[in-house]
């Protein structure tokens, strides 16, 4: 046990040396005091996991060293969606009529599209490049700016890729399992990926603050409103949610990462895990995703970005 957290403490000081000069960038307009206290306290809590888990790690699985640390970043992210995000997309939920979460839904994953494709033509899966591509086009024209998904009627698969299956492809090892505040389950390689995503989501170049601040805060409510049912299975049926939200992720993640490099230079045809469409549902029918449970470990679209200040 002690040379496992001898091993496991160059990760938690590099992670913690990252984290303190990550440039986040949050519009927090002048005078809203009691949001800037909360930001505070959110991040105080996570710096306290951060440095208990790194001086009480407990390692019982080979790919998470950092589990000391992962349980209480964990329980942060827990809280945060207890008494945050689940109240709001519960109310988002019930507020806003199915047709118009849909069209949000369709919006945002039609610009996700964009980098979707650029991710598999780096991928060297040109096939998949090209229907993206085609999908957004087709989708932002007729489907009036993505609120209607015309594309999948017409036949044109939706994928989902990052840039941390990108680097996977391209032969760089997972790391250990890492959880990160807000954003949930990662690992090393694929929070080393994040920044790469934020800046190849086209939403983060709209030009006025408000609008890309407002359109970020409801992407983040809409997609935890889209996982509001498999995170309260999650919670019925979990002995370990840890656990199993942990396995789950790492084991969809290598499955996500196998099959894409089978598929490179578009070989033989094999829909991969949060591929959507006729030929998917028949060899990957549609499970509850584990990721729920914190309200971070979404599907594997790029993560919204960070807010940001005129």
């Amino acid at each position: 046990m002690h040379d496992a957290q001898e091993e496991a403490r160059p990760y938690c000081l590099r992670l913690l040396r990252s984290i303190a000069t990550v440039p986040f960038r949050i519009d927090i307009p002048t005078g809203k005091y009691a949001l800037k206290n909360a930001i505070q306290a959110v991040l105080a809590a996570g710096l306290a996991a951060a440095l208990s888990g790194c001086a009480t790690t407990d390692t019982k699985n080979p790919a998470d060293p950092l589990e000391g640390y992962n349980r209480a970043m964990f329980n942060v992210n827990d809280k945060i969606d207890r008494y945050a995000l689940k109240p709001a997309a519960t109310a988002y939920q019930k507020v806003l009529p199915g047709s118009v979460q849909t069209g949000i839904n369709n919006f945002f994953g039609n610009l996700g599209d964009v980098w979707t494709a650029v991710n598999n033509l780096l991928q060297g899966r040109g096939a998949d490049g090209v229907s993206d591509i085609m999908r957004f086009a087709v989708n932002s024209t007729l489907g009036l700016f993505g609120f209607l998904d015309i594309a999948s009627e017409a036949g044109l698969q939706k994928h989902k890729q990052d840039f941390g299956v990108t680097l996977g492809v391209w032969g760089v090892g997972s790391g250990p399992y890492l959880v990160l505040p807000f954003f949930g389950s990662s690992t090393i390689r694929d929070a080393a990926a994040l920044p790469v995503d934020f800046e190849g989501y086209p939403w983060q170049y709209v030009q006025r603050v408000d609008v890309r601040n407002t359109g970020t805060v409801v992407r983040i409510i809409d997609t935890r409103a889209s996982l509001l049912s498999a995170s309260n299975l999650l919670e019925e049926a979990a002995l370990d949610r840890y656990a199993f939200v942990r396995d789950a992720y790492l084991q969809r993640r290598a499955s996500k990462i196998s099959g894409s490099k089978e598929r490179g230079a578009d070989a033989q045809y094999r829909p991969l895990p949060d591929d959507s469409g006729p030929a998917s549902e028949a060899q990957n029918p549609p499970t509850p995703k584990p990721g729920a449970a914190s309200g971070a470990e979404s599907s594997q679209e790029p993560a919204p970005a960070p807010i940001d200040k005129p």
